[in-house]
């Protein structure tokens, strides 16, 4: 599955260096490491042709388990031939489990589980403001309300593998119970037990349906670390799941920010050396940097497309707002040296102009762009890495980015 090599050792403040550069083959091709992967929520990156993404350097693709059992359904991705040849995307594809959706939709909290106004009325009951829960937890799985129809449906490991041996993505994950920050600890030790009884049920449910489905592509089954911030609890997760068959691993749930370093360092000190590693849901460039210097391999986020859509692009001096007045007369491109197709061939003053007058392809524009401006941030870290630059790379970067 993969072949990751650890870098030489660099002064990392504290402790030895963990990011590393490795290749991760699957069916539909290889992975260079590290890598950001593009999210493609639907069998779709937001706004953009998957011919265009290839054309930007996107090695993989993540979509979503929870969205596409929806709707369209898992059994039409199948009969299409799987996750790729559905959406004409020829490279690697992820699928996450669904478990983040079931769960922070199920709450209330939409796309990002907000550690802001959150109705305390319970213990463990973390449910935004003004919503109901509509997720409930039980050792065999969970009972979920349809965000689309309010239609009530069932997840179990069984249930998400199946679901996602049809979807037919080269990567996926086990089905794992997401907790939030406003969980008691005692509660945290609680699911984190559910999420390793889910996860051995999950490896013996995708060795069935491998053995079962003996004519398509084996796809490989990652293990997800929860542990929210305590350092026992995420270091017990990584040896209960580093002993059990998966192919690598995502490390996944609760923790704050300035937390991200230390949580991720202490899962790559405890989990296989040979296996890849994938951070779920990271955002911002000091995220990425932090996530490779303690040793992912990969990691998605739906940032680029998501800030594309209300007219914020990447630069090399920050993330900056097409909206503002000062850019109606700019006929220069989002970026000064971009290689990518947006900044060949159109204006600022243009695109500012379709976003002004709530013409869609303002997203598709600007998403081209915010997608190409990370993907080769982290392909030019990865070169850092083979180089023995990293930091040097990273304090140049992000010191002009947040400067």
């Amino acid at each position: 599955m993969s072949e990751s090599v650890p870098a030489s050792a660099f002064p990392a403040g504290d402790g030895e260096f963990l990011g590393r550069t490795g290749t991760i083959s699957t069916p539909h091709g290889q992975i260079q490491t590290p890598a950001f992967i593009a999210v493609g929520t639907k069998a779709t990156v937001k706004a953009v042709l998957p011919e265009a993404m290839k054309d930007l350097g996107a090695q993989a693709l993540l979509a979503n388990a929870y969205h596409l059992y929806l709707q369209p359904g898992p059994d039409i991705l199948d009969e299409a031939g799987g996750l790729g040849a559905f959406m004409n995307w020829g490279g690697p594809t992820f699928t996450d489990s669904g478990g983040f959706q079931v769960m922070s939709l199920g709450s209330g909290f939409k796309k990002v589980i907000d550690m802001k106004s959150v109705d305390t009325s319970g213990p463990d009951d973390a449910v935004a403001a003004g919503k109901e829960r509509l997720a409930h937890v039980d050792e065999d799985g969970v009972w979920f309300t349809s965000h689309i129809t309010g239609d009530r449906h069932r997840f179990s490991p069984e249930i998400s593998m199946q679901v996602q041996h049809k979807i037919g993505a080269d990567i996926m994950f086990a089905f794992d119970e997401l907790t939030t920050l406003h969980n008691s600890r005692a509660y945290q030790i609680e699911a984190l037990e559910r999420t390793r009884r889910w996860a051995e049920r999950c490896v013996v449910e995708h060795r069935r349906l491998t053995l079962e489905r003996p004519g398509k592509p084996y796809q490989a089954l990652f293990g997800v670390i929860q542990g929210a911030q305590y350092e026992d609890l995420r270091r017990k997760a990584c040896r209960d799941l580093g002993a059990m068959e998966f192919d690598g691993f995502g490390i996944g749930g609760a923790l704050e920010k300035e937390n991200l370093g230390t949580i991720v360092r202490w899962c790559n000190e405890e989990l296989p050396e040979d296996k890849p590693k994938h951070l779920l849901g990271i955002s911002e460039p000091d995220d990425i940097f932090t996530a490779i210097e303690n040793g992912a391999d990969t990691f998605d986020c739906v940032s680029p497309t998501r800030v594309a859509r209300n007219s914020a692009f990447y630069t090399p001096t920050g993330r900056y707002n097409l909206a503002g007045a000062k850019y109606k007369r700019d006929f220069g491109p989002l970026m000064e040296g971009c290689d990518c197709y947006t900044c060949a061939n159109y204006s600022r003053a243009y695109i500012r102009h379709l976003y002004k007058a709530h013409e869609i392809v303002s997203a598709t524009l600007i998403s081209i762009h915010n997608e190409r401006f990370v993907v080769k941030m982290v392909d030019d870290a990865r070169l850092a890495i083979e180089s023995g630059e990293f930091f040097e790379f990273k304090a140049d970067t992000l010191g002009r980015y947040y400067g």
